[in-house]
């Protein structure tokens, strides 16, 4: 069945990129709402965006959402991925500000946030969009595919990075609510030094401190806990995908493989999928399903997350 927010429960914090503090409400929705946003100003009326292919406005180092108006919100992809990991089909989401806040720069505090008030079964059956044939996105080296999978939905990411503290990761896992809360919702975005300044002068990062981000400098991760997880970082490549999927609309029966990928990547898949009538249907879960196996695979091999 559907679910939503069993009670509204409030997040306050800064934006990563533009450093202004906003307010977030998580509030409960009716039945085949999905998840909306509800944009609040202090001098005109709320405007509400859907979550769905035709309100992403940009991909670059977040996922933007807005409407033929403007951009009404940004950073969206970690609130989004908890609400798709942990199987939330309908929630409204005010926000008084620009920007989602960053909080620690993982899902985590989303998570607890949505534990403290509980989810409710809804009258509605899930709906599910289900991928009939592969669909395959390429930018240069990097990749992007989702393809048919009939044991609920399958994430495989895999990162290449020229740091001594990266360099290639994959993380491999069925996705279930468990499997979200064990493996990905700790996983911190993370950012280079290097390109702190020129960051900032391009507007971005404004928000980011040691608090909020996993910085790397060329000796090495800055900050003074280091790690969560050796993999951290495909860990939160994984984390975000599972938010830039939700830009679907619908939770997917499939399976992704993305190589190299980020926002830019993933939405680009949902695009080809959506634009391609022949690649998808819509169907309704009409019995209760047994989870597929907790398979995880989290191995070194020898923010906004960057695009690489």
């Amino acid at each position: 069945m559907q679910t939503t927010l069993a009670g509204q429960v409030a997040l306050k914090g800064v934006g990563v990129h533009g450093g202004i503090e906003a307010c977030l409400l998580l509030k409960p929705a009716a039945v085949d709402t999905g998840i909306v946003f509800l944009r609040t100003f202090a001098d005109q009326a709320p405007r509400k965006i859907q979550v769905s292919r035709q309100s992403v406005q940009a991909t670059d180092l977040a996922t933007v959402l807005g409407d033929k108006t403007g951009i009404l919100v940004s950073t969206v992809e970690h609130v989004l991925s908890a609400l798709s990991g942990l199987a939330i089909d309908n929630a409204l989401i005010e926000i008084d500000g620009p920007e989602v806040p960053i909080l620690d720069g993982s899902a985590a505090p989303i998570v607890a946030a949505i534990d403290s008030v509980g989810t409710v079964q809804q009258t509605s059956r899930r709906k599910y969009l289900k991928v009939l044939k592969p669909i395959r996105v390429e930018n240069g080296a990097s990749f992007g595919e989702l393809r048919p999978y009939d044991a609920g939905f399958r994430l495989e990411v895999e990162i290449d990075f020229d740091h001594a503290d990266i360099g290639r990761q994959r993380f491999a896992a069925n996705l279930t609510p468990a499997v979200f809360r064990r493996e990905l919702a700790k996983a911190r975005t993370f950012g280079f030094l290097k390109d702190v300044e020129r960051l900032r002068t391009a507007g971005y990062a404004r928000g980011a401190s040691l608090e909020n981000t996993v910085c790397l400098g060329p000796d090495g991760v800055l900050n003074p806990e280091g790690l969560r997880a050796p993999d951290e970082f495909v860990r939160h490549k994984a984390l975000d995908a599972v938010g830039d999927l939700a830009l679907a609309g619908l939770p997917l029966l499939a399976r992704y493989s993305s190589f190299r990928g980020g926002h830019k990547l993933n939405f680009q898949v949902v695009d080809a999928l959506l634009a391609d009538r022949s690649a998808w249907a819509i169907v309704e879960a009409t019995e209760a399903r047994r989870p597929a196996a907790e398979l995880v695979f989290g191995q070194p091999i020898p923010a906004f997350a960057p695009e690489r």
